[in-house]
């Protein structure tokens, strides 16, 4: 019987043999199904959630919609403010009055912000004819977030959104900053309340709705200081925004 060393020997010189006899092995004797290296799993496709935006940082992101129609450079002044304090907001801006006034979208991308598609006039877009809401919608700031006037959309206003590179973004978190009677809006510390209150799983990762010509922007400032002090985190602010925004959203 040959020594064991001069076997190794052998099979050390002759790799090609090695590799035939492993193979035969393999194939009279193959492994068991659980030795088997597993093979990945597949990738679920991310769903998107219309009321969060594309949202899954966890962060909170703050929208004001419409146009402030009494001084066109509070949106400016809020974004700015938000910009100091390191934060990104998003802002849904009428065109019918932002296309006035380029220079408002422009600012606020310059200082960070998102800025999204409002429709043309603001209308309740389901009560429309088809070439009437696309008109609407197609004319609107150009972005690739569209907010429905009224959160009035259906599967309609998402298909011609879709069509024009645009996805739905509502939100989690209504202030009602609009309601009130006598034509007063709801003050600074009721709308604070209203979001120190709502419930931590639409604030976690949620969207909180406010307009321009409410008292919403003057709440803001208490509203940041009282998410933060909950312990929520708002999204970050990194720089200047083009109308191509992502999903999931950079927060």
């Amino acid at each position: 019987m040959p020594h064991t060393s001069s076997v190794l020997h052998t099979l050390r010189v002759r790799p090609p043999l090695v590799a035939a006899l492993a193979s035969l092995l393999l194939t009279l004797c193959p492994l068991p199904a659980s030795a088997a290296a597993p093979r990945p799993a597949p990738a679920a496709p991310r769903d998107y959630d219309r009321t969060r935006c594309g949202n899954d940082s966890g962060r909170v992101l703050l929208t004001f919609d419409d146009w402030s129609y009494d001084r066109v450079e509070r949106a400016a002044e809020a974004g700015a403010y938000l910009r100091g304090r390191g934060i990104r907001a998003a802002f849904f801006l009428i065109n019918e009055q932002a296309s006035q006034h380029p220079e408002v979208a422009r600012t606020l991308r310059r200082q960070g912000h998102w800025v999204g598609n409002h429709t043309w006039s603001h209308p309740h877009l389901t009560g429309l004819s088809e070439e009437a809401a696309r008109k609407e919608i197609g004319e609107g700031v150009k972005s690739s977030l569209f907010r429905p006037p009224y959160g009035d959309y259906g599967p309609r206003e998402e298909r011609i959104a879709a069509s024009l590179g645009a996805r739905v973004c509502t939100w989690t978190v209504d202030t009602l900053d609009w309601e009130g009677g006598d034509g007063r809006f709801p003050d600074v510390a009721t709308l604070r309340a209203r979001v120190r209150n709502a419930p931590a799983a639409d604030k976690r990762g949620g969207v909180i709705l406010g307009h321009l010509f409410s008292s919403f922007p003057d709440a803001v400032p208490g509203i940041v200081d009282d998410l933060r002090a909950q312990g929520y985190s708002l999204c970050r602010n990194t720089g200047r925004t083009t109308p191509v925004i992502r999903d999931p959203l950079r927060c």
